[in-house]
């Protein structure tokens, strides 16, 4: 859609009426009581983390600014004065553990509500005003381009002069562009909307708000398809998928845009499905063998093109249409998005347990150790460990069936995180792969998207709670290098309508076990190959046997 002076009509596709309206705003103090309460007394470092974490995050909770047009509270992204898209569906990952007192899945409903006719949702809002940020917007109606990408100067977007048009970055489609976007490539990547709608929904069961929010996501999936796909059909990108990474300057088609683009189809196949079955949508054949279709070319062209069969590895694709050199966490989008196959999947892995690439201390840089521009303090997008992508890699292995790997490397960055707040006395935006520290990480306070670690990968992978609310289900997966140190157990676990506590010890061969809810759901235990199953309603107390 190209830019016109005056008013344009916004946020046509999203009927959700968002939650501003009579909203509060809870201090951490009002309502500590009543959040989830870890029990693990053997871990403190992590206990006292996510109370910081949880603090911090209701901190940063922030009701539409008058005038905004916003609808929902949210957690800001706590990195400038504008919300960002990408961080915002991280933060609601960990945010809706703490509902109905901290802003998670609403807060998207501010993009969904900018987004224009034509389908585009801007990645960075200006949060006081709700405006368009200025140098992402394609004024002079010109094809798809990048403002930034080459003149990227660390922090400096603000304070270096406007770069001249014909110095900016113009991909090269191969093909004609039929429509002029309203943005620069800037601000139009990682399309992430519907992932973190689907993870939200297996925490709250919440089949209504996929009605709500299908429509315009399918919306900005039609055009992200329509601006940013190559002739050959995978997408382009620059410096906004990951600042100042090596592998910039070789950019042509990005493998992780690429992948995000496949796993966008598959999450709006899966709400179909969800919203079919409860009779939510009217069956759509048409639709649903079309994103089919493109979902399953689209994986094809990544692996011909894409993946390197000799380095066992995923690359993105340089302009001239060879691959590029440089490996880095990108190519983890591969396993998000069920692109790899199991052959592709173990050599993945292979990398990821190599000390010479991503198994580094601190778990996982976003660049192999092994790579020109790799930078052992961190350098930002050149090594460092970030939350969003850690918790890509997570979510990726977990598809694969490599949940112990998935879980060692949750709690690396755990306990890494948590250390780091024990010496500094706060959470910071990144941290360094090669020691334990925060190095060279320049903002504090980043909950923001680093509450993850402590909130989300405490609960998940330590505690081991892994809600299904559609189900009226919660697995609950036990591990015994942490039974062996004593109770372990949460206070005040919600999912769906359902309030549960929880505690295990490990005694004399035997697990005893005590779960007490307000409403009836199914409890699954999972340990060393068993799995108990019972129904919890008031309070539930029994033992497990142990296998000698």
């Amino acid at each position: 859609m190209k830019y016109t002076e005056g008013p344009v009509t916004r946020g046509m596709y999203y009927k959700g009426k968002g939650n501003a309206d009579g909203a509060k705003l809870y201090s951490y103090g009002e309502v500590k009581d009543k959040l989830p309460r870890p029990v693990l007394p053997s871990r403190p470092a992590w206990l006292g983390c996510y109370d910081f974490a949880l603090k911090t995050a209701f901190g940063n909770a922030r009701l539409p600014d008058p005038g905004s047009g916003f609808i929902s509270s949210f957690v800001d992204a706590a990195f400038n004065q504008n919300i960002f898209l990408w961080d915002t569906v991280f933060i609601t990952m960990f945010a809706d553990f703490a509902r109905p007192f901290l802003p998670g899945v609403e807060a998207l409903d501010n993009f969904y509500i900018k987004q224009l006719p034509d389908g585009e949702i801007s990645r960075e809002i200006v949060r006081k005003t709700g405006e368009d940020m200025l140098f992402w917007v394609n004024r002079e109606g010109l094809p798809l381009h990048s403002y930034f990408h080459n003149h990227y100067g660390f922090r400096k977007l603000h304070t270096q002069a406007p770069p001249k048009i014909e110095e900016m970055y113009f991909p090269d489609l191969g093909r004609a562009q039929k429509e002029i976007a309203w943005y620069t490539l800037d601000t139009l990547n990682h399309p992430l909307l519907a992932w973190g709608e689907l993870t939200s929904f297996a925490l709250t069961g919440n089949a209504e708000r996929l009605t709500e929010v299908f429509p315009p996501l399918l919306k900005q999936y039609e055009s992200m398809r329509e601006l940013l796909m190559h002739a050959n059909g995978l997408y382009v990108s620059d410096w906004a998928g990951m600042d100042n990474s090596p592998r910039n300057k070789y950019l042509g088609c990005a493998l992780d845009m690429s992948c995000e683009m496949v796993l966008f189809a598959a999450n709006l196949l899966e709400m179909m499905g969800l919203l079919e079955a409860r009779g939510l949508m009217k069956a759509d054949e048409k639709l649903r063998l079309t994103l089919e279709s493109q979902r399953a070319a689209l994986k094809e062209t990544i692996n011909r093109l894409l993946w390197d069969s000799e380095t066992g590895f995923y690359f993105d694709l340089k302009p001239d249409g060879t691959r590029a050199p440089i490996k880095t966490i990108a190519a983890y989008w591969a396993l998000a998005a069920g692109v790899a196959d199991k052959e592709q999947a173990e050599r993945l892995v292979n990398w990821l347990e190599n000390p010479s690439a991503f198994k580094r201390l601190h778990r996982v840089p976003v660049c192999a150790a092994s790579e020109e521009g790799y930078d052992p303090r961190g350098g930002y997008w050149r090594g460092s460990v970030w939350a969003p992508t850690n918790t890509m890699v997570l979510y990726g292995l977990e598809k694969y069936g490599y949940d112990s790997l998935a879980r060692e490397i949750a709690l690396n960055h755990l306990d890494a995180v948590a250390r780091v707040w024990e010496d500094t006395g706060t959470i910071w935006e990144n941290y360094p792969p090669d020691s334990i520290s925060s190095a060279d990480a320049d903002k504090k306070d980043f909950v923001g998207w680093s509450g993850m670690g402590p909130i989300r990968y405490l609960l998940r992978y330590a505690i081991g709670l892994v809600p299904d609310a559609p189900n009226n289900t919660l697995r609950w997966n036990l591990h015994g290098e942490l039974l062996r140190e004593g109770e372990l157990g949460c206070n005040n676990f919600r999912f769906g309508n359902i309030e549960t506590s929880l505690l295990v010890k490990s005694e004399g061969g035997k697990l005893f076990v005590s779960a007490s809810s307000d409403r009836e759901y199914t409890l699954q235990i999972a340990f060393g190959g068993i799995l108990e199953q019972r129904k919890v309603k008031g309070l539930l107390e029994f033992v497990i046997p142990l296998p000698r």
